[in-house]
């Protein structure tokens, strides 16, 4: 039902008397206390049916970009800052205070950064704290009034250490929020270049740094890697307890007698050339069942996970506590110790492994009919990279498996296809950058992954595994931890069409919005230059998945119930879905008598209570595993260009914002500003529908997607900034040692021996 729609239906059974949404907007910015659904109806005096229609209010309010929700269920005017809020204090402006909110998930716009007025007390808080606060909307800008000093996310700064000309000390943070660096009052042992963890001190104005400890070379390997580790509070060190559970859990029997025996099938895992660990194994053959003519069986096994790593146990909460594997060029870290992530739930060719089996039957047109769920123990006939699997089945390469086990799984897979064109799914094909290294560990390239039909192959029978997990344990009534992705906002579509306006597309908001609405608009614009910046703007208006026991739907696979259920070593979202499987089919193997590890493998009571709070923790810890990623593959862009600052390159606009525009280096990737005010006398005007500045007198204009040369001015490897200039801007001096306009004598830039090692990415994520 289209949103207008459903604003009709809505206010047709509101009350006479019931409060409007410019009364219900005013309520919320003039509340001093938080204003939720309950305060909201008792300032309204509204009763039984006026609350129901007070939520459905609420909703569309929130459809239509008007209001948000922050913290304790409390609405806010979107784009604005919750009423009461948890701050960081990232910096100091003279004497005062600048925190931004902890948590800002408002895409496509900057956090904002908040004036923090103290009072009592001058200068209780300082760098780094942490703050319940209070805050309000004055002038052209926000002030936090704190409430309550909070325990510290992490007590330290992360920096490197510049030596002023001077011979003076500063710490140069690796947080590009953080736009001021630190005096360093003890330095300790450590010396000018280090990358260290430092503690502030101090009262503002005069707040220093102490050196706590030392991380090394900052153009080390693995250092940019630690720089994200360190900067977003990543556990990346196991309790020597949890190390020694992980070892009793990896000696647990298999208990082959009752298990389903699948060792003598050719199942094959198809994974990343450098990936550490296999947790999904596949297989298919035509189905002998004359009912399905045409059709195929297939088995997606997966690693056991539940099995080793039991509710409550140490290894349980650790894992719930980390909520996912993070993969950076250079290392990895895992969700579950290598003892069990990368030995014994590995599934490696040749060795028995315990395994959770989705068996699905696929008939002729690709509809998956049938499945169930088994625990079953496997033998991999052979783990294949990607490019050796499509290599054998387009014949340039030969393997003893091409027969038994590949031309089956592609066959099923053509069937597979089938189902996902008829389905539709959102077909956004945009590159994907790879940190290339040679074998010292030098950066090669940044180059685009490349897409091949193996990867998609293995996407598919994932997808299809999902899929039958969430059913599987929605006809058992059971608990599912779902993988949710809803329909784009209305502020978003709005904002959409709006930028689609400035290209003569047009655009109805009226229309129920599917992926196919999206698909059938990237089908126009084949073959234009104008595609994968429409493509990139329609990513943008996308809302961001999250996991929740509460179904949604995925709007992206145009899927009605989907859930995550074929990388448990990896997921902890997966590891329930795996949990709930067990209790709801009554495949339970408890632990060995006698033994110290949990005799239950399924769904514990703290995990049917906790689910929804559950859901909302890995959630953020997968935005927070994205970001770290993210940023040191931009840090690996930036150290690979800082050999090139001051050359011409090709380039892309990415952002336009009213003070210059983004850009990206085509090939490469890594974001860089050109500044407005390095735009030359003229004065821009900034046409935000169409994401574009445009010149006033002479309407030379800069807008998203488009091509254009640039010199690079500056690359910082450290917090993995660019800048860019205009060709006929003055050119750097200094080649790739740039200096500090602020503050004359520290040397900015990549030394001439930099190395970097590494490079492992993790699965697609959908």
């Amino acid at each position: 039902m289209a949103s207008t729609e459903k604003q009709k239906k809505s206010a047709k059974v509101r009350p006479a008397g019931f409060p409007s949404k410019d009364q219900v907007m005013a309520f919320i910015a003039e509340s001093d206390t938080p204003a939720g659904k309950r305060e909201i109806a008792k300032a309204f005096g509204l009763k039984g049916q006026e609350k129901i229609a007070l939520k459905a209010l609420l909703k569309d309010m929130a459809d239509e970009g008007l209001i948000d929700i922050g913290p304790a269920r409390a609405f806010h005017k979107m784009g604005g800052v919750p009423k009461v809020t948890v701050l960081r204090i990232i910096d100091v402006d003279d004497t005062t205070l600048i925190a931004t909110p902890e948590r800002w998930e408002a895409e496509g716009q900057p956090a904002p950064r908040l004036r923090v007025v103290e009072r009592g007390k001058r200068g209780a808080l300082t760098i780094g704290d942490r703050i319940l606060a209070r805050t309000e909307e004055a002038g052209r800008g926000w002030v936090a009034h704190p409430m309550k000093k909070l325990a510290k996310a992490s007590e330290e700064l992360l920096g490197v250490i510049e030596e002023m000309a001077d011979g003076k000390l500063w710490l140069r943070p690796v947080d590009k929020r953080i736009r001021k660096d630190t005096p360093i009052s003890d330095v300790g042992t450590a010396k000018p270049g280090d990358l260290v963890l430092a503690e502030p001190h101090g009262r503002p104005p005069r707040i220093s740094a102490r050196v706590t400890d030392i991380l090394g070379d900052p153009f080390a390997p693995r250092s940019f890697s630690l720089i994200a580790i360190h900067k977003h509070g990543i556990p990346h060190v196991f309790p020597e307890r949890v190390e020694e559970e992980a070892v009793k859990a990896s000696a647990l029997p298999l208990h082959e007698d009752k298990r389903e025996d699948l060792r003598h099938l050719p199942i094959v895992a198809i994974d990343p050339v450098d990936a550490r660990d296999h947790d999904d194994a596949v297989w298919a053959a035509p189905d002998e069942d004359e009912n399905n003519p045409g059709g195929f069986k297939a088995i997606v096994a997966i690693a056991d996970v539940s099995y080793y790593v039991r509710p409550g146990s140490g290894l349980d909460k650790e894992a719930r506590k980390r909520g996912n594997s993070v993969y950076f060029p250079d290392l990895v870290v895992p969700m579950l110790p290598h003892q069990l992530s990368s030995d014994m739930c590995s599934l490696r060719a040749g060795q028995d492994r315990a395994a959770m089996a989705c068996h699905l039957t696929i008939n002729a047109q690709g509809k998956v009919t049938a499945w169930r769920f088994t625990r079953a123990v496997i033998r991999v006939a052979a783990v294949l990279a990607y490019e050796d699997a499509q290599a054998a089945i387009d014949g340039q390469k030969d393997h003893d498996l091409l027969e038994p086990a590949l031309k089956p799984l592609w066959a099923c897979w053509a069937l597979l296809q089938k189902a996902r064109k008829a389905r539709d799914p959102l077909a956004l094909d945009l590159p994907e950058r790879r940190v290339v290294l040679d074998e010292f560990g030098e950066i090669v390239s940044v180059a685009v992954r490349e897409r091949l039909d193996a990867h998609m192959l293995i996407e598919d029978y994932m997808i299809a595994a999902n899929v039958a997990a969430a059913k599987a344990l929605e006809a058992k009534k059971a608990p599912v931890m779902y993988r949710v992705h809803e329909a784009p906002s209305r502020d978003k579509l709005v904002a959409l069409k709006e930028y689609l306006a400035t290209f003569d597309i047009a655009f109805a908001l009226g229309q129920v919005v599917k992926p196919s609405t999206f698909n059938q608009l990237i089908r126009k614009i084949e073959g234009s230059e104008e595609k994968e910046q429409i493509m990139t703007q329609i990513l943008r208006s996308q809302t961001q998945a999250y996991y929740s026991p509460q179904n949604m739907g995925h709007f992206g696979l145009a899927l009605g119930s989907y859930a995550h259920f074929t990388s448990p070593i990896r997921r902890y979202s997966d590891l329930l879905v795996h949990r709930a499987l067990v209790g709801a089919y009554g495949l339970e193997l408890p632990a060995p008598k006698g033994s110290d590890i949990p005799d239950r493998s399924s769904l514990s009571q703290d995990d049917y209570e906790n689910m929804g709070r559950v859901g909302e923790m890995i959630s953020g810890h997968e935005r927070r595993a994205m970001e770290a990623e993210r940023e040191t593959i931009d840090r690996y862009v930036a150290a690979y260009l800082a050999a090139h600052v001051g050359e011409i390159v090709k380039a892309r606009i990415t952002g336009v914002q009213n003070f210059g525009f983004f850009a990206t280096v085509e090939g490469l990737g890594g974001d860089g500003l050109v500044p407005v005010s390095t735009l030359g006398r003229e004065r821009f005007f900034y046409d935000e529908a169409g994401k574009a500045l445009e010149g006033v007198e002479t309407g030379e204009r800069y807008t998203v997607g488009q091509r254009l040369e640039l010199r690079l001015a500056e690359a910082d490897p450290i917090n993995g900034s660019l800048r860019f200039e205009l060709p006929d801007a003055p050119s750097p001096r200094g080649g790739p040692i740039k200096r500090d306009r602020t503050r004359p004598g520290i040397k900015r830039g990549r030394p001439a021996n930099v190395r970097h090692i590494g490079s492992k990415r993790g699965k697609h994520r959908k």
